[in-house]
């Protein structure tokens, strides 16, 4: 097949994601993996730029992975390539494009659109588009679900260059048995496990080849413990400074035999994920949501408590028949229990997602456009789904930037979110807009007390920032030497490769 060439391909919302799709459909692609190759690029990277990169292969085939951060990109970047190379057949999947219909202005464009599982079903289509046979396949493919076992793995096909500079994604199962219905994964019939002895060869192949930074992409990591257990031993064994583990828990399932494991982690290493989304019983029953609220309040309080664990958490703003006031209880709850880091997310409806069932009950309107971010329900207008908005990303540049720990106990008090929602109404009238706030900046728009919008002990509150600014006095210093030290270093390593360059050129001559 001299002539029959395949690019995968994927706009990536930063250079540090790997795209773990493109890798599974290049490794299970069976006699036409020599004929293909990966090219990924971020949402940054202008479209004639992608496409020039793209046709530079000369592809048969393009495949381009399609997710909410980067629909409209690679709308831009199809258009472009279907105007300048019509004759290239372009595939595209991905969980944006997998629940829509042959009016979807992506597939559209497109030659072919896989919904759902690919490995299996892209391979069939390349075969046919090799052999001349493409048009006995539809436009619209739905994806089939391959066991488990005969899926190749991936992970061999991250390079060199993947192993030290990016998050490297990995899953031990796929799918989701709950029914949480913001969630995609609520359409799965349940979570299918990949052989776990596979998985730990895999594991341990990226590990003799350096990787240190693993993001585990599992919806359920801890839904069977023993499987966690076994991982969790894998990396036990082989701990070193450099390890980072990313895990996502089911809140409110952590049994002891995990408990013990995760204890011996030392600070630093494991970050682990846990989704509250809300703490009201009726919303979570509106949503199909189980959660035991008062095993995953102790599991919280056991990891803060008793490990080194990062506690990432997650609250959605949105849900339907959920106020402000519902949210404020599930938000000064969530506070209490101290995670590290408390994402708030504004409801999206995902394409396919079963929440819009919910839509004429609860008069929920979304925007039309990726990411699809609710603009109102009956219970919260536009202009509260706006002000919690804004309060998540100051949020994120105060308390989950961890560069005003002590000011913001002083903020917080007794009613972390309605005073914080204070804090972030009068942010927005001094600054207009959140988005370029430096950390420089905040310390003097926070320095007077008198200037805030809530009351304050002003003597702790001054004494609590004059700490966080010396901390983060310190940090930046640290920083710059270190990016000093590592500009000479590069410095160094750049001089010795010419050097051995030139050398190289003379023995040559």
């Amino acid at each position: 097949m001299p002539d029959f060439s395949i690019v995968l391909a994927t706009l990536n919302a930063r250079y540090s994601h790997a795209a773990l799709s493109l890798r599974y459909l290049q490794a299970n692609l069976g006699p036409y993996q020599p004929h293909s190759s990966i090219q990924e690029f971020t949402i940054q990277a202008r479209p004639l730029d992608v496409v020039e990169s793209l046709l530079a292969a000369s592809p048969t085939v393009v495949g381009l992975s399609v997710y909410i951060w980067n629909r409209r990109e690679t709308t831009a970047v199809l258009q472009a390539l279907k105007s300048v190379a019509p004759h290239i057949i372009v595939v595209i999947g991905g969980p944006e494009v997998s629940h829509g219909d042959e009016n979807d202005p992506l597939s559209k464009l497109a030659d072919h659109t896989v919904r759902g599982w690919g490995e299996l079903s892209f391979q069939g289509l390349c075969h046919a588009i090799a052999t001349g046979e493409s048009d006995k396949w539809p436009r619209l493919i739905d994806g089939v679900r391959a066991p488990m076992e005969s899926i190749a793995l991936p992970y061999y096909l991250y390079n060199d260059d993947d192993i030290a500079h990016r998050n490297l994604y990995i899953e031990a199962s796929r799918g989701c048995p709950f029914k949480c219905e913001f969630c995609l994964s609520a359409l799965d019939e349940t979570a299918w496990p990949f052989p776990l002895q596979d998985v730990l060869d895999a594991l341990d192949d990226l590990y003799q080849r350096g990787a240190r930074n693993f993001r585990f992409v599992d919806r359920t990591f801890n839904l069977r413990s023993d499987v966690s257990a076994a991982i969790l031993d894998f990396f036990l064994e082989r701990l070193d400074n450099a390890l980072s583990l990313h895990f996502e828990l089911v809140p409110d399932k952590l049994p002891p035999k995990l408990r013990d494991k995760i204890a011996l982690f030392p600070r630093g290493v494991l970050q682990l994920e846990v989704g509250i989304q809300s703490f009201d019983p009726e919303v979570q029953a509106r949503i199909s949501r189980r959660q035991n609220n008062q095993k995953a309040k102790d599991n919280l309080q056991w990891l803060r408590q008793h490990s080194q664990a990062h506690l990432h958490t997650d609250l959605i703003f949105g849900l339907p028949g959920e106020d402000l006031a519902g949210f404020e209880r599930s938000f000064d709850t969530l506070v209490s229990l101290e995670p590290h880091e408390i994402q708030l997310g504004i409801l999206k409806l995902l394409p396919g997602a079963p929440i819009a069932r919910h839509n004429g009950d609860h008069k929920m309107l979304f925007d039309t456009e990726a990411p699809y971010r609710v603009l109102q329900t009956d219970c919260a207008d536009f202009q509260t789904v706006q002000r919690v908005d804004r309060m998540a990303r100051h949020w994120d540049l105060i308390a989950n930037s961890g560069r005003f720990r002590q000011t913001l106990l002083v903020i917080l008090g007794k009613s972390p979110f309605a005073r914080f929602l204070l804090l972030s109404d009068w942010l927005h009238q001094i600054t207009g807009s959140a988005r370029g706030l430096s950390p420089a900046r905040l310390f003097v728009l926070l320095k007077d007390p008198q200037q805030l919008p809530m009351s304050l002990d002003h003597e702790q509150y001054a004494h609590a920032l004059a700490q966080d600014a010396e901390v983060y006095r310190l940090r930046d210093r640290g920083n710059s030497k270190a990016q000093s030290h590592a500009a000479q270093s590069n410095n160094r390593q750049s001089r010795h490769v010419e050097l051995q360059s030139n050398i190289a050129t003379s023995k040559d001559l």
